[in-house]
């Protein structure tokens, strides 16, 4: 199953807003039997979808909505080695996306799509490269959700190749050592040039895991410190996948709350240049006059809203209020607007942004 793109989320956001769009997110758990517990789950929410149907909508629309839910829902593979489904039915849409994070499990009748889960599923959900070193021979592998897929190389991966290679270039060497650290400088040199031609494929931050001496001598030669996220030493030739992705989930969430760091570093430079915005109704407002490409959020933010006097002007709700009016999330709402306008977003933790109102925007 393929990671999310940018183009799904897209189709999704551009698909057109036709009353009504029903977002079903699920999580893939069970205490005993997924298939049995994830099929009794879609059927309370089925019925509850269809009980709201039936009090706002025409009946032959009710009827439709209720058809394509059922025949998504008999499309959803339970075998993918994900964390959740996110299933968009419209009248005239339909989308079946799944989710590398856990979720909580909600249905949404609105007239556009939930797109949180997904986009932050893309964002959050750790991938990376690792680069695996030893002194004989060398691995690079896609990481992610508990999972390492091996990446085709360029080169030999096996330094016995290297040895083939350069023997006139090392005939002379009189001692043994001095030859192989020739050849073992050569091999670390050309898997540095093709690390260099995966990072551009694949722009992941990389960790480079091997024995202490091997990851000094990468060091000095690499050219791309830039991309890596960490180096962790130790004997890992004989060390089983499992056991990997366990040495690195220390690390990823280590990287996590650097990155966590350095956002709060970028908004506090851009303060200083007045360059940002920060608080629920004035980023609404800007995102809106289409200011700034750039928003941080909070990941667990949620704000309900009425609109004020303008589309630019949102209202804490209150009761009673307008229908009409009523903004479910703003937060979704910005984060629409800002991808629709070429712009990103940056998910973080939970009062990483409590200085910031829990949102921000960037100007610049």
């Amino acid at each position: 199953m393929s990671n999310i793109s940018i183009s799904d989320i897209k189709e999704i956001m551009e698909a057109v807003h036709y009353w009504p769009s029903i977002s079903i997110i699920m999580p893939f758990l069970a205490k005993i039997n997924l298939e049995t517990e994830l099929k009794q789950s879609f059927k309370v929410k089925l019925d509850e979808i269809e009980r709201e149907l039936k009090d706002n909508y025409p009946e032959d629309i009710s009827k439709l909505m209720v058809k394509k839910l059922k025949i998504a829902i008999d499309k959803v593979d339970l075998n993918v080695p994900k964390n959740g489904v996110a299933i968009y039915v419209s009248p005239v849409f339909e989308k079946i996306v799944y989710l590398d994070v856990l979720v909580k499990e909600r249905i949404i009748i609105d007239e556009s799509f939930e797109i949180r889960d997904m986009l932050y599923s893309k964002k959050k959900c750790p991938k990376y490269l690792l680069l695996l070193l030893s002194a004989k021979q060398f691995g690079v592998y896609l990481g992610s959700l508990n999972q390492l897929t091996k990446i085709e190389t360029s080169i030999p991966e096996s330094i016995n190749a290297y040895i083939n290679e350069w023997p006139e270039k090392v005939a002379n060497f009189t001692d043994s050592n001095d030859r192989r650290q020739v050849i073992i400088q050569k091999f670390l040199q050309h898997i540095d040039t093709d690390l260099g031609r995966i990072i551009r494929n694949y722009e992941l931050p990389v960790f480079v895991m091997g024995v202490k001496k091997i990851l000094g001598h990468f060091k000095k030669i690499s050219k791309h410190q830039k991309a890596v996220a960490g180096y962790i030493s130790g004997n890992y030739d004989k060390v089983s996948f499992a056991k990997l992705e366990k040495i690195l989930k220390e690390h990823l969430e280590q990287w996590r709350n650097e990155k966590d760091k350095t956002v709060v570093e970028i908004l506090n430079i851009a303060e200083g240049k007045n360059k940002l915005i920060k608080g629920i109704k004035p980023v609404w407002e800007a995102a809106m006059e289409n200011i700034g490409n750039r928003i941080f959020v909070e990941s667990n933010f949620v704000f309900s809203a009425q609109r004020g006097g303008t589309l630019n002007l949102i209202e804490d709700l209150e009761q009673p209020y307008n229908k009409f009016s009523y903004i479910r999330d703003a937060v979704d709402d910005i984060i629409e607007k800002v991808l629709l306008n070429g712009g990103d977003v940056d998910f973080v933790d939970s009062d990483v942004l409590k200085n910031y109102e829990h949102i921000a925007l960037v100007t610049y």
